[in-house]
């Protein structure tokens, strides 16, 4: 009897695309996804199509509930407050790890910089670069485990950045200003002054992004950046 095969680098490409769309809310949330529509709109066979319904799935991309049509995730106040609250967690212990060092990656200071590019610019598409600061720093740690940890919220965390860009909610002027300071402290080996102010700018992200998404902010949404002079 002869296997079915799926040509896998065909599944990759679809399964980035599907992924990239949803980051940037061209598949807004909720949307369903049928192996039907993922042949029809790639001109792919359906196992092909069915085989990254599956990964996006496993991937937390795409949500099936019941056994019913694979949808768009959705997140909720309650979903954002714990994927922020494990980001805090594995970044302000790396934090403290590299002010120990006072190891400051080069790749922190290009995102940062980009991000400060996109702001002159006009632009609040501030997703790639900022995501690319955290996880350099995660990185930097040299831990393959710990990276593999970070990175397994990564979608999760661009998709909740994402929601917040669209709503223009983040100024990217704050961003840049809390990134550049995280740098001096943890260059300077203020361990503990670069998990505080990491809090901080987790803490107001993901207060703003609970109330974007139906939740009553908290009161870390409205704190004052101390990063910016007074």
């Amino acid at each position: 009897m002869a296997r079915g095969v799926v040509v896998t680098s065909l599944v990759d490409a679809v399964v980035e695309d599907l992924r990239n769309q949803v980051v940037t809310g061209t598949l807004p949330p909720g949307t369903p996804l049928t192996e039907a529509d993922v042949a029809a709109r790639y001109e792919i066979a359906r196992a092909s199509a069915r085989a990254a319904i599956e990964r996006l799935t496993g991937e937390k991309v795409l949500e099936r509930r019941n056994h019913k049509t694979a949808r768009v995730v959705e997140l909720g106040p309650d979903e954002v407050r714990d994927i922020y609250r494990t980001r805090t967690y594995l970044e302000s212990e790396v934090l403290r790890r590299l002010a120990a060092r006072r190891t400051v990656p080069d790749a922190a200071r290009a995102a940062n910089a980009e991000i400060a590019t996109l702001w002159a610019d006009g632009s609040y598409a501030i997703v790639e670069p900022d995501m690319r600061f955290h996880t350099s720093l995660i990185d930097e740690l040299g831990s393959t485990r710990t990276s593999a940890m970070y990175h397994s919220l990564a979608f999760e965390v661009k998709l909740c950045m994402a929601q917040l860009q669209g709503r223009q909610r983040l100024s990217p002027q704050i961003i840049v200003a809390e990134h550049a300071r995280l740098l001096e402290l943890i260059e300077a080996g203020d361990a503990e002054g670069a998990a505080a102010l990491l809090d901080e700018h987790l803490a107001r992200a993901r207060e703003l992004l609970a109330a974007s998404l139906g939740g009553e902010a908290g009161p870390e949404a409205f704190v004052p950046s101390s990063a910016l002079p007074v």
